[in-house]
């Protein structure tokens, strides 16, 4: 029982190392030897986003799709089509989305103008709460009796409170 227990064990951990080591193992996409196609691949794939992780630009991930991407503007490079043909091709078939700068239209208006609209927001938010913090503080401003005055006194003028030496 003990001994089968430990297989388990040995076992998972086992596929959790493998597991880990499986992006290592991400076919890449092959050279094809031209510098200047490969430059045109470096300078594309940086502009690009891969579309499985998202974060990332086309260059940096190691997601299948993204090398079958690579591959794909690689091979468009070599037939000779332009940078603007690539980029057109990649928006036809997965959107603007694939693009780190989209262009300035309707459809994404708030890409661009989003971060300026949560800011203005967020300014705003902040403007109204200091506000109503402050007619708060007011409303509840509440006259001290004579005894807590002098206490109050005494506590902040540092001459009085110290006893005679």
């Amino acid at each position: 029982m003990r001994r089968a227990m430990l297989m388990h064990r040995a076992m998972f951990v086992l596929l959790v190392l493998l597991a880990g080591a499986a992006p290592a193992w991400a076919e890449q996409a092959a050279p094809v030897g031209d510098p200047a196609v490969e430059e045109r691949l470096k300078t594309l794939s940086n502009e690009l986003r891969c579309l499985v992780c998202q974060n990332q630009s086309l260059a940096d991930s190691n997601a299948d799709l993204a090398v079958d991407l690579r591959n794909q503007v690689r091979e468009q490079i070599v037939a000779g089509r332009s940078d603007a043909q690539i980029r057109t091709w990649l928006t036809e078939r997965y959107g603007d989305f694939v693009l780190y700068r989209p262009p300035l239209k309707r459809t994404t208006l708030m890409l661009w103008l989003g971060p300026a609209l949560l800011l203005v927001a967020a300014l705003a938010a902040l403007y109204l709460t200091l506000r109503r913090r402050r007619r708060d503080m007011i409303a509840q401003n509440v006259e001290l009796t004579e005894a807590e005055r002098r206490r109050a006194e005494a506590l902040l003028d540092p001459d009085e409170g110290r006893a005679p030496r």
